[in-house]
């Protein structure tokens, strides 16, 4: 493991990129290392993570009591101490409340179906935990669950969750998950969401393992089936997302130049 001084800087070079990116507002957010068997590098409470300083950074110990620092540590540090607790091969956790997959939190939508290679390859399904009250126990209950298969969260209005071996991987987990959200919304707006085939998906997890890609994947895929119910083991299906889904998006040139046709006079009349 890299030393202390390093795990400090690459702690706020995460803090400043999810700041940047939109990922937190205000004071939102917190970021941890595991840096021993029983020592915790957090960010401390009440301060944005655009702004936090390598010195601000508090050192816990697995029950969540400060060690050293002059500040508190974060309030959600039950949260990131139950990880590490339950999987040894994480060293470091991201929580965030990026826009998009936090609106899919709220609406209750898990970013379950299979879409994306890139997704489908490097985190699988993405749960939603149910909600549980903010600096308390019920959030690291509601996780724990799920923290055997998944290395990120969607955390019922709430947030997002995303772990890793050390806090650049867990913060590209983060992206990625934010990324697929933004995606899945756009198609989801299009209409039209085409849902990868059974045996696309197992290609790629040939692939997966041929690339060496570390991290739990559950690509056994019970939330995909149960959420994406025109999937068929034949070939890639599309999943009509609105009822109005065909004259929004008219099928062929002809269908689309007649349909602003009629947009334009319709307004033309108005």
């Amino acid at each position: 493991m890299n030393s202390i001084y390093q795990l400090r800087r690459d702690i706020i070079g995460v803090c400043k990129r999810i700041y940047a990116r939109g990922y937190v507002a205000s004071n939102d957010g917190n970021v941890s290392v595991r840096i021993s068997e029983d020592r915790v590098l957090t960010t401390p409470t009440g301060m944005s993570k655009g702004f936090l300083t390598e010195e601000q950074l508090i050192l816990c110990d697995m029950e969540g009591n400060k060690v050293s620092g002059e500040l508190r540590p974060s309030s959600e540090v039950k949260m990131h101490i139950m990880v590490y607790r339950e999987r040894e091969d994480i060293n470091a956790v991201v929580h965030a409340h990026p826009v998009t997959a936090t609106g899919f939190a709220v609406a209750g939508i898990p970013l379950a179906q299979c879409v994306l290679p890139e997704v489908v390859i490097t985190l699988g399904e993405i749960p939603i935990a149910e909600y549980g009250t903010p600096s308390t126990e019920e959030i690291p209950n509601s996780i724990r669950k799920y923290i055997q298969d998944y290395d990120a969260f969607l955390l019922e209005n709430h947030g997002a969750l995303t772990i890793g071996p050390d806090v650049v991987n867990a913060y590209h987990k983060m992206e990625t998950l934010e990324h697929f959200a933004q995606i899945t919304l756009v198609a989801r707006q299009l209409g039209k969401v085409n849902v990868l085939s059974d045996e696309n998906v197992q290609r790629l997890m040939e692939v997966r393992e041929q690339l060496g890609v570390k991290g739990r994947n559950p690509m056994v895929c019970r939330l995909c089936t149960e959420n994406c119910p025109n999937r068929a083991s034949g070939g890639d299906q599309s999943t009509e997302t609105t009822p109005t889904a065909q004259a929004v998006l008219p099928g062929t040139d002809e269908q689309l130049v007649k349909s602003i046709t009629e947009r334009v006079m319709a307004t033309l009349k108005s």
